[in-house]
């Protein structure tokens, strides 16, 4: 049985090892077929274009194997792949771990990607299609792949901004073909710059070197771009009348990133696990790319590593581990009335109509709120609800992954809001027994937060919610000891705190009204306390005076209720 290819994006690796490949090689075939000189592709983190950048390399390296593609869909078009399979040369390169705390340390890390990528081509070195001076234009673009990453030598940003165009000049010399430009994640250098005095400078790198190898050059074949935004203000791209883009919006290519039903479905069947389909569809389905519903291929993978392996608890954030989620966390920051209520309507499950900005650059993404929904939906945090047929695009949440994200996010926020003082009062007055001013208290907390109501998801995860809340308020008061979910009597209590100096502790069960009878909510949760002795863990660390609550919630409403 083939292995799951989880992180795998080395597409020879892939086959050569027999990982399970979800044939994607149609994207030659349709590239070839609807040609443009520059190709730019606009797809969220973890959809898989990396790998079909190194199937596009593997495909026309010149160097290439022609055996990796057996049996797999381009091998159906014979006169294609006789025309041009391994024909080229290919420079590939990827910015994606490109970063650094200064223009210098990102140029220098940009100048060793380009000098690994030409040491791949040593045939340069001593060729005698070449020059000398042509010979040691190479000598200078591979100096820093000779010393490795730790390398303090910069190329001169002349240098650096004609790298590639030399590097593709130089090899379309040698082999007498043009060139393939592949350039994986172009914009991550930008978005990690983002709000650091040296971005300009690296917007202005990053133009140079792709507009030089990519406008104009007689030595080009075609190039592939991808990224996460288009990017177009930042003058990237100025004077490229050749470029050619595909956002998520585009209905050409939209099949080639992510996984369609059918290949969910056939990849589940090919491992045993047809009866996760459900599962996988609520919380990795939902993505609208042009006119396709995709599945996000890094979730359904790590899950169906995680299910063969006998997992069977809920599904994991597998997305959420490995894209930052700070634009959300930015959006909430800068939340007005309006933009919160929208927030709640998404999380209900609802949508909302938005003119979304394509053009935007990285510094003003936090411009306005607008400018914020419309990296959300770049990134992958929102979706369409179909293509849009006039300015406005209806957006949703994708799936339960993305809502947990969001609700995350909003525990952490809301948690934020709370501070030392404020958590000293609201733990006094559990413990006074002061059940009126706890609930003026959680409920003007609550107008001023955020609210879920979501009509599929379970209780329990609404009740989380609510739970969360109550932690983060209680959780800057550092002189009682705070326990969530904690094992007592016949149960677990939802929260317990306690006071060790002064012998006194309070439980606290939380409750989601979903009828919105907040009183009969209430009144379960006391009998739930008693029912269950959640009192046993307080009584085992002497606490002699206790107070019992039960706190229900419904949106921005709470009742509470104390023992008598």
């Amino acid at each position: 049985m083939k292995k799951l290819p989880i992180g795998t994006d080395n597409f020879t690796k892939l086959i050569d090892e027999e990982f399970y490949y979800v044939d994607k090689t149609g994207l030659i075939r349709d590239l070839m077929n609807n040609w443009a000189e520059v190709n730019l592709f606009t797809r969220p983190r973890r959809f898989g274009k990396s790998l079909n950048m190194s199937m596009l390399q593997a495909f026309f390296d010149i160097n290439g194997r022609s055996d990796l593609f057996n049996n797999l869909i381009i091998s159906d078009y014979s006169d294609l792949c006789e025309k041009y399979q391994n024909k080229y040369p290919v420079i590939y390169i990827t910015l994606k771990d490109v970063d650094g705390d200064s223009y210098s340390s990102v140029a220098r890390a940009i100048s060793n990607v380009i000098g690994m990528e030409a040491r791949r081509f040593s045939e340069l070195k001593d060729s005698k299609f070449l020059l000398p001076e042509e010979q040691k234009a190479y000598e200078q673009l591979i100096i820093n792949a000779d010393v490795g990453e730790a390398s303090t030598i910069q190329l001169k940003d002349e240098v650096l901004k004609s790298s590639l165009l030399t590097l593709s000049n130089l090899l379309a010399k040698h082999y007498k073909s043009k060139v393939i430009i592949l350039v994986d994640e172009y914009d991550v250098p930008l978005d990690k710059a983002n709000g650091k005095k040296h971005y300009d400078k690296v917007v202005e790198l990053i133009r140079g070197i792709l507009s030089r190898v990519l406008k104009s050059n007689d030595d080009l074949q075609f190039a592939v771009l991808t990224g996460c935004l288009r990017v177009a203000k930042e003058s990237i791209f100025t004077g490229l009348n050749n470029l050619h883009i595909m956002s998520i919006q585009d209905p050409m290519y939209d099949e080639y990133f992510g996984f369609v039903e059918s290949e969910v479905y056939d990849l589940l069947k090919y491992y045993g696990l047809e009866d996760r389909k459900g599962t996988i569809d609520e919380w990795y389905d939902g993505y609208m790319f042009g006119k396709k519903k995709v599945y996000c291929p890094w979730d359904v993978l790590e899950y169906c590593f995680d299910a063969k392996a006998g997992w069977s608890g809920e599904p994991k954030t597998y997305w959420a581990n490995v894209s930052g989620n700070s634009i959300v966390r930015r959006l909430l920051e800068n939340a007005n009335v309006t933009i919160k209520s929208e927030i709640e309507s998404l999380l209900e499950g609802s949508s909302i109509n938005k003119k979304l900005n394509n053009n935007l650059t990285y510094q003003e993404i936090y411009d306005t709120p607008e400018n914020i929904w419309s990296v959300l939906f770049s990134t992958g945090y929102l979706t369409m609800v179909d293509t849009p047929r006039g300015e406005y695009t209806e957006l949703k949440i994708p799936n339960l992954e993305v809502r947990t994200i969001f609700i995350n996010q909003i525990k952490e926020w809301t948690n934020s809001l709370s501070n030392e003082i404020e958590a000293n009062k609201l733990s006094e007055l559990f413990f006074e027994g002061a059940d009126f001013e706890v609930k003026e208290y959680i409920n003007m907390f609550l107008k001023q937060t955020i609210s879920i109501r979501d009509t599929y998801v379970k209780n329990a995860r609404k009740e989380n919610f609510y739970h969360g809340i109550l932690l983060g308020l209680l959780g800057h008061n550092s002189n009682i000891v705070l326990r969530s979910n904690v094992e007592s009597g016949e149960g677990y209590g939802d929260i317990i705190a306690f006071d060790s100096l002064n012998s006194r502790g309070f439980i606290i069960e939380v409750k989601y009204a979903h009828d919105r009878d907040l009183v009969s909510a209430c009144k379960d949760g006391l009998k739930q306390i008693d029912k269950k002795n959640y009192s046993e863990y307080l009584i085992e660390r002497n606490c002699k005076q206790i107070k019992k609550y039960s706190i229900s919630c419904y949106m921005k409403e709470c009742e509470v209720m104390i023992a008598t």
